[in-house]
């Protein structure tokens, strides 16, 4: 059973949200919040699998409250849901933790398969999608002049191998691209992002494409 907590200041959205989960044999809400000074105290509560997060929250954004969940350790993953004009509060959600983000008017399938993956482990964004979100705002990245990529030590004790798959995960490939294009087998890419994660200390795939981005192993085109 996968536990979920929505944060979001509109009760009609939460009302929606809690009905769609609901209606789900293995998914079950175990709070809900108005704002992300409510959601941290009810992640500390419950200790939800998942948390569906609103970006423009009253006083504490959502942003902000993922900031503080996984500053506190929180085993909970925060799935960030946002609108179309608020893209760019998306790429902050990433950096500070989340595993993901989708649109509002997403299909409620679409959105179930999200927090299922979450849960999972597993980044929600499309790897292509990602790319060009962190392209359009590739300005907010910490400049890092004259510094090569190799030298940073959140990649240093990644082996020659899984430093080319790390790039390629920045370059928005796929696990089945990744595998046809290196001629390696699926099962043997999943182990190499498994230990890059694990090395590098990334959430997730897009944490660990973010990391790509921060490293410069990937320049934006």
């Amino acid at each position: 059973m996968t536990t979920v907590l929505i944060a979001d200041d509109q009760p009609m959205q939460r009302f929606g949200f809690r009905m769609l989960l609901e209606s789900q044999d293995d998914m079950t809400v175990v709070g809900e919040a108005g704002n992300g000074t409510e959601a941290v105290g009810l992640v500390a509560r419950h200790h939800p699998d998942v948390v569906l997060m609103d970006i423009r929250m009253p006083g504490l954004d959502g942003i902000e409250a993922t900031r503080r969940i996984i500053a506190s350790g929180a085993r909970s993953r925060t799935l960030i849901v946002t609108t179309f004009d608020l893209d760019e509060y998306a790429y902050d959600g990433l950096r500070a933790g989340a595993s993901g983000f989708l649109v509002k008017d997403a299909l409620p399938e679409e959105l179930l398969a999200g927090i299922r993956a979450v849960a999972a482990g597993d980044a929600v964004v499309a790897p292509t999608l990602t790319r060009r979100l962190l392209d359009a705002y590739v300005h907010h990245l910490p400049a890092t002049p004259g510094t090569p990529s190799a030298a940073d030590p959140r990649i240093t004790a990644l082996t020659e191998r899984e430093r080319e798959i790390l790039t390629v995960i920045g370059q928005g490939w796929s696990n089945t691209e990744i595998a046809a294009r290196l001629h390696l087998a699926e099962s043997t890419v999943k182990t190499h992002v498994t230990r890059i994660l694990a090395k590098t200390g990334a959430r997730d795939r897009v944490q660990a494409v973010i990391l790509a981005y921060d490293t410069r192993l990937v320049a934006p085109m």
